[in-house]
């Protein structure tokens, strides 16, 4: 679908310029040179993005971006202004406005890049709306992101749903291995049948036994009366067991005895009981390398082994994270009743530095974290509470990125040595970088470098 644009200015010439640049057909150009001309044109149309002057002939534009956003919360808004007005636009990021552009243009290959990321960012709010659309009552929709490596598992899971083999699911902890299990038996042929869950390792081995093969009354003391286990329940359905690796191999032996008869007994009887269900495991360690070591039967990892999921840990999928970060946005306002957000551009810088060794489960408590404390408005850096770890596992010294964000990366180094090295002087940076000094102010407040800079007399904003 194209890309709807509004662009609020009455320049000729930028309209000549964004007409060249946004060409069809992949953009669809509507042009204001008014407020009242953009109110209209506004109401009467739905933008994927808004780039918006702000000096018109009647009034200032940050006034209709307050109407917009009144009207339209998640509206995406580029706010084009004079290096004189930088601090307003800065304010008004703080407000929910994406990013701001200062005339004259100085890099168009920038100027692209930032349209291109904030229709990047319309596309997955719109996403979130429909997605939000689907949650039926408490049940929550999966959301897994839209990198490959998440479009290939989604085509393996695919593939294998209706399938009836045995799973076994790897991934670091909080990778989601769980959510996997539930969409691997939701498009099964068994969905009907609700899914058991277990988790081996948050039992002792006797109460998973129990837990597992049920009990008769009297069968130990504390059993008042005769309780059927998960191989029971499971019937017809998808039986779960996370963290297969933490089962003892006493039940290891248990488990391998059931797979090959189908059959049990409950403790305490010698009665023999059959079921049919679809096993699914999940291990946060590589159940290969624990059979290597003596730890895991190598009978019982052939015999669940049909098939492996490997879920890939957050910092691999980096790409993933803002959409993500949105869906769990969009969930909890919902769950609180609230309207925060949306992420500031430091927000976002943040999650995608972050070495998130939690994984999706750590970024859905950050982003819950946030959105409980936020009274309203849009949520940034230090809203999330984000901190590289050390602990992290092994992050790529280089990952892809746009050109843009590699040279705001530079950018943003240079200019903060750059400043620490003449103390704050602006006017001395500005000579040893060869920089006019008015560029020099637009660097720092579009970086957002101000306290790094001293407030003297060669600041014509002080």
């Amino acid at each position: 679908m194209k890309a709807k644009i509004l662009v609020v200015d009455d320049d000729h010439f930028i309209h000549q310029l964004f007409i060249g640049l946004l060409r069809p057909p992949d953009f669809e150009l509507t042009v204001a040179g008014t407020l009242d001309e953009a109110r209209a044109k506004f109401q009467a149309g739905d933008f994927n993005l808004v780039l918006l002057d702000q000096r018109l002939p009647d009034g200032n534009g940050l006034d209709l971006f307050v109407e917009m956003r009144a009207k339209r919360p998640k509206q995406i808004v580029i706010l084009v202004t004079g290096y004189a007005a930088v601090q307003d636009a800065v304010r008004a990021v703080r407000e929910g406005l994406f990013d701001y552009l200062t005339k004259p243009f100085e890099n168009i290959e920038e100027l692209e890049a930032i349209i291109l990321k904030a229709l990047e960012i319309d596309r997955v709010y719109r996403e979130i709306s429909e997605l939000r659309l689907a949650i039926n009552g408490t049940v929550e929709q999966p959301m897994f992101g839209n990198s490959p490596q998440m479009m290939r598992l989604l085509t393996q899971v695919q593939h294998l749903a209706p399938l009836d083999t045995s799973v076994v699911i790897e991934g670091e902890s909080g990778t989601g291995k769980e959510v996997f299990a539930k969409l691997l038996h939701s498009v099964s042929s068994r969905a009907e049948v609700p899914m058991v869950a277990v988790n081996c390792g948050a039992l002792h081995e006797s109460l998973l036994e129990a837990a597992l093969f049920g009990y008769e009354k009297g069968a130990f003391t504390g059993a008042a009366k005769t309780t059927g286990g998960y191989f029971e329940q499971a019937n017809g359905g998808t039986l779960f067991l996370d963290e297969i690796i933490d089962m003892s191999p006493k039940l290891q032996s248990s488990l391998l005895r059931v797979l090959q008869e189908r059959s049990f007994s409950r403790l305490g009887s010698t009665v023999q009981q059959s079921s049919d269900f679809r096993l699914i495991c999940a291990t946060n360690k590589s159940l290969q390398a624990e059979v290597k070591s003596g730890r895991f039967r190598s009978d019982l990892y052939y015999r669940i082994n049909v098939m492996t999921l490997r879920i890939p840990p957050l910092r691999e999928h980096r790409e993933d994270i803002l959409p993500l970060a949105m869906y769990f946005l969009a969930h909890f306002n919902q769950k609180f009743k609230k309207n925060a957000g949306p992420f500031t551009p430091s927000a976002n810088i943040a999650m995608d530095n972050a070495a998130w060794p939690g994984n999706i489960r750590e970024l859905r408590h950050a982003v819950e974290r946030s959105v409980v404390v936020n009274t309203g408005g849009p949520i940034g850096s230090a809203d999330m509470e984000l901190v590289v770890s050390e602990e992290a596992g092994p992050v790529a010294s280089w990952e892809p990125s746009s050109l843009m964000e590699a040279r705001e990366e530079f950018e943003r180094k240079y200019f903060t040595n750059l400043l620490k090295w003449v103390n704050g002087s602006v006017a001395e940076a500005a000579r040893l970088s060869g920089i006019a000094r008015q560029n020099l102010y637009g660097h720092i407040n579009r970086l957002g470098l101000r306290n790094a800079a001293s407030q003297r007399n060669d600041d014509p904003s002080t």
